[in-house]
């Protein structure tokens, strides 16, 4: 059985190249990670938009024992759902967005998530240097 080259590339490595391409047309993919500090993903968000003014396809990925940037068999299926949608544009954050927990439905809204005590007060949006 013949293997191709893009199979021997790292499923990471891939997703990092389709990010670096930039903007492709529709349909786009967001990934984002999440997790309980910045140092380990616990969560990844692939959000899927086949047009411009549409709802996003969801698929969510968590993992306990591993950092969920770096588990092969989430970054096959993110791979996989990508190809399954035909997404030709991939933005992708490989730092740690912020909590894993959803607010308004693992905490209440406007309140900092309890289980994740790194992340009250900050600001995910402001880039450190």
């Amino acid at each position: 059985m013949e293997v191709g080259l893009n199979q021997m590339t790292k499923p990471i490595t891939r997703l990092r190249k389709r990010a670096k391409h930039g903007d492709q047309g529709l349909p786009r993919a967001t990934l984002a990670f999440y997790g309980p500090d910045d140092t380990r993903a616990s969560k990844a968000v692939l959000g899927i938009f086949l047009r411009d003014d549409g709802e996003p396809i969801i698929h969510r990925y968590f993992s306990d024992d591993a950092d969920a940037r770096y588990k092969l068999d989430v970054q096959e299926s993110i791979l996989a759902r990508l190809r399954e949608h035909n997404v030709r544009s991939l933005i992708m954050m490989e730092e740690i967005f912020g909590c894993p927990h959803e607010e308004g439905i693992d905490y209440p809204e406007g309140e900092s998530c309890p289980q994740c005590p790194f992340w009250r007060g900050r600001d995910r949006f402001a880039r450190a240097d």
